[in-house]
């Protein structure tokens, strides 16, 4: 139990660390390119991907002994999830003005594919760990 929640903690923290510093190079870029920092639901998206990407890997942790054969799918079946939660959060706010942006869309997807290759890092190591 204790070697599990270590685990967790470290993919929690590696995590953030990693959004933190995707978080600051988005912020900058947007800067440098004269956009503003803060709109269109930015932080929220990062703090969302951020708490699905830690339920998603609880998840596959606490089933891997169980479901070693469909981890894979479990996790894609996350992936879709993160995808019905943009589509009931932010695709309505995004599209209150008739077309989505491209900053509304970087938003989004910026947290969204940095999670995704850090939660499959972590899918692999957790794949090769179970064998």
């Amino acid at each position: 139990m204790i070697n599990m929640t270590k685990q967790f903690i470290g993919f929690g923290f590696k995590l953030l660390l990693a959004l933190g510093m995707v978080f600051l190079i988005h912020v900058i870029v947007l800067y440098l390119l004269k956009n503003p920092l803060f709109e269109n639901l930015i932080v929220s998206s990062y703090i969302i991907n951020y708490s699905l990407a830690l339920i998603i890997y609880a998840t596959l942790f606490l089933l891997k002994k169980k479901y070693e054969h469909i981890l894979g799918f479990i996790f894609m079946g996350g992936s879709f999830l993160k995808f019905g939660i943009y589509f009931l959060l932010f695709y309505p706010v995004f599209k209150q003005n008739g077309t989505i942006e491209t900053l509304e869309a970087t938003s989004f997807l910026t947290p969204y594919i940095s999670c995704l290759i850090i939660e499959t890092f972590y899918l692999i190591k957790l794949l090769n760990s179970t064998s």
